[in-house]
């Protein structure tokens, strides 16, 4: 297991589901003609956290401050890292069989790593490599045709032109043709008579140029708040200005800062987060998907499994229904 975390032994309340592992290929018929950017769609923020290494260093893009503390006294400061950043504990399999449909891949290099060995990070880099991972979707995509993933690739830390373009050559080896090729965006009949399954959103330019299987970068609303209530009052605010026209994120992610960390060192995202689930389930349920400047797209949240947030986004496309 190496630095793994388990979610077993860590969190033992939050356990996957499976009912919603083939949620699309489930919906209303009349449902299958909406394009993907009108539905309704869960998705997990900071999706490979539940895989982070506790022996890897402060990712070098994080704070000076935060890197001079981990050096100084790293047995302090490690463990505390490590519970700040974890924001997930089901394995990716586990969030796609309960219903995740999109993925946040942040892609990193570590400086110690061997020239190709790309890692996940959200503050310290994970244990699971990118290559393996994208062969574990793209098996679970084989055993559930009808199901389709948007994986957003970004950050990039540390990744040269070169890794950009093994990155890619990756990507196409491994979905082949599953991905779909930007363009407008698909409605599942569409995707499904062209055997596709895959979108990649890719947050470097230049590689999205060369690249006509990448797709740019998903808008995210990330609210960067600590409070639930100052989080959905910024949700509202994104709501007023119109949505994009696009496919889109509305992230109902808390989010902590280094004077906060500090503040709380016996604390975790994990206790911050999961009492005010309730309270953004709430604002979930209100929601509703469709072409109107209000509707919400893909959802994306922290500690999938431990309330019902997919299903109550996944349900949130029956309001197309009465339309």
């Amino acid at each position: 297991m190496g630095g793994q975390v388990s979610a077993a032994s860590s969190f033992p309340s939050l356990r996957c589901r499976n009912a919603n592992a083939d949620w699309m290929s489930g919906l209303c018929p009349q449902l299958w003609d909406v394009p993907l950017h009108h539905l309704s769609i869960p998705g997990s923020h900071d999706t490979m956290t539940y895989c982070l290494n506790k022996k890897s260093p402060i990712a070098h893009e994080e704070s000076k401050l935060l890197q001079l503390l981990s050096k100084v006294v790293p047995c302090i400061i490690r463990p505390v890292v490590l519970k700040w950043s974890i924001t997930q504990v089901l394995d990716v399999t586990e969030q796609l069989d309960a219903g995740v449909r999109y993925l946040d891949l942040r892609i990193a290099h570590a400086p110690e790593g061997s020239a190709r060995n790309l890692h996940f990070v959200h503050m310290i880099y994970t244990t699971a490599l990118v290559e393996d991972t994208l062969t574990e979707i793209s098996e679970w995509l084989e055993k559930h045709p009808r199901e389709v993933v948007l994986l957003a690739c970004r950050n990039f830390q540390g990744l040269s032109t070169d890794l950009h373009e093994y990155l890619v050559t990756c990507i196409q080896n491994i979905f082949g043709d599953m991905l779909c090729p930007r363009g407008e965006v698909p409605t599942l009949r569409q995707l499904w008579a062209r055997s596709q399954q895959v979108i990649i959103f890719y947050e470097d330019e230049d590689t999205v140029s060369r690249h006509r299987e990448l797709w740019p970068g998903v808008p995210y609303w990330w609210g960067n708040k600590v409070k639930v209530q100052e989080l959905i009052r910024y949700l509202e605010g994104m709501k007023s200005c119109g949505r994009p026209g696009g496919l889109f994120v509305a992230g109902i992610n808390l989010t902590e800062n280094l004077e906060y960390i500090l503040v709380h060192p016996c604390e975790s995202l994990q206790k911050m987060t999961v009492p005010e689930l309730p309270y953004l389930s709430t604002w979930v349920r209100a929601q509703c998907p469709g072409p109107g400047s209000r509707c919400t797209n893909v959802i994306a949240g922290d500690f999938i499994g431990a309330d019902s947030f997919v299903s109550d986004v996944i349900r949130l496309n029956e309001k197309l229904l009465w339309c």
